[in-house]
């Protein structure tokens, strides 16, 4: 195991009905104006809004709000926010939503105390400053409400592009189960592959003897291979729905990949796929992930043998174990599909014809990239081609 550093501050306020604390615990880590950000209507028409702004009535918080965040978040709309919150005066960003709002959310922190533009922090400048953060979850999926990490989509270009700092994780995040119950089966499908695709990236490692945190990732994708299918055929299963929200945070939050090497490829390569096509993050991860694990495998191959037999219940075969390995991919493509996921290009809506673009805008022109195994462009062309022709 590697040294580390983990930190992670946020106070999670968990259970049903909590949304109605939020302004308890926005006066707590000293919100005096806040920015309430959210997504599209559905937050304002089920009444969550409502119940935020009276939360914050009670407890004495001036706000002003702003709407619109789309799937894949648009820089358009963070230029809007910064300026608001300039105008207003605000000191603190509340976003009422998932992945999407959260990291928009984050991206106007960013820019509000920062003299030039937010996206320099998107294409390499560190975080220097951002206003206080906190979320009201609705959606089980990014992590994000645990993370220092933001995903923002440049609309010139159609460029997806990240950045993370500690000063980017919430100060508190409220996590209400039942707000998830009115998810389409397709969002919340997307979502589990986005919460095992965060695992998936820390599992894979050269890093050895990591016992604890290969069971705690061991852990957290059962979890999802249990759970995802029983809220899918019963969306209102409470309990099922908050192991799911809690596993969300726990595979990104990094406590199951402390000491150990990462590998992100799969999520760079998905972000060229929602950036271009602008599909769903999760959607595009069920095509992607098992691609890159098929490609990949022979690096380790009993690592993937471990994967296979302690997660998809496959029997090792001592004789051939590629064999034990490639059963376990063939078991997480074959799990995708049965929750709704696509598994090509077909499916996803994507197209074999605009790979060189996909691996142009994937940006590591000679170079390579890579934490498990390194990539080059003609890895990253074979992989996309993979992604494009899979069946189960």
């Amino acid at each position: 195991m590697e040294n580390f550093n983990f930190y992670s501050p946020t106070e999670f306020v968990f259970g049903k009905d909590r949304a109605a604390e939020a302004g308890h615990f926005v006066k707590k880590y000293g919100g005096s104006r806040v920015l309430i950000h959210y997504g599209g209507g559905s937050a304002v028409k089920s009444g969550l809004i409502g119940t935020v702004k009276k939360s914050l009535d009670d407890a004495g918080v001036k706000y002003c709000e702003l709407g619109g965040v789309k799937p894949n978040p648009r820089d358009t709309l963070v230029y809007k926010g910064i300026d608001l919150c300039k105008a207003e005066g605000v000191d603190f960003i509340l976003a009422v939503g998932g992945g999407s709002v959260i990291d928009s959310a984050k991206a106007i922190a960013i820019g509000v105390p920062y003299d030039g533009d937010f996206w320099d922090m998107y294409s390499g400048k560190p975080v220097e400053r951002a206003l206080p953060v906190a979320t009201v979850l609705t959606i089980a999926a990014a992590g994000s409400e645990g993370s220092g990490d933001s995903v923002i989509t440049k609309e010139d270009g159609m460029l997806k592009r990240a950045t993370g700092s500690d000063l980017l994780r919430p100060k508190f995040s409220i996590m209400d189960p039942a707000l998830t119950q009115t998810l389409p089966a397709y969002q919340t499908a997307c979502g589990a592959t986005d919460i095992m695709a965060h695992v998936f990236e820390r599992y894979f490692t050269n890093t050895t003897e990591v016992e604890i945190t290969d069971r705690l990732c061991e852990a957290v994708l059962l979890t999802m291979i249990k759970e995802t299918p029983r809220v899918i055929a019963d969306p209102d299963n409470y309990e099922a729905r908050a192991n799911i929200m809690w596993a969300g945070t726990v595979a990104h939050n990094n406590i199951v990949g402390v000491g150990r090497q990462q590998d992100w490829n799969s999520h760079g390569l998905e972000h060229e796929l929602s950036g271009l096509y602008d599909v769903a993050h999760g959607a595009g991860l069920a095509v992607i992930m098992p691609a890159w694990m098929e490609y990949v495998h022979k690096h380790n191959v009993m690592r993937f043998c471990q994967m296979a037999t302690r997660v998809f219940g496959c029997q090792m075969n001592f004789e051939d174990p590629e064999a034990t390995a490639i059963e376990g991919i063939r078991k997480f493509r074959s799990f995708l599909k049965s929750i709704g996921m696509p598994i090509n290009f077909a499916e996803l809506g994507a197209k074999e014809e605009d790979i060189p673009t996909l691996v142009e805008k994937f940006g590591i022109g000679d170079g390579k990239t890579g934490g498990f195994m390194q990539l080059d462009a003609h890895d990253v062309t074979e992989i996309y081609k993979i992604a494009a022709h899979a069946t189960l």
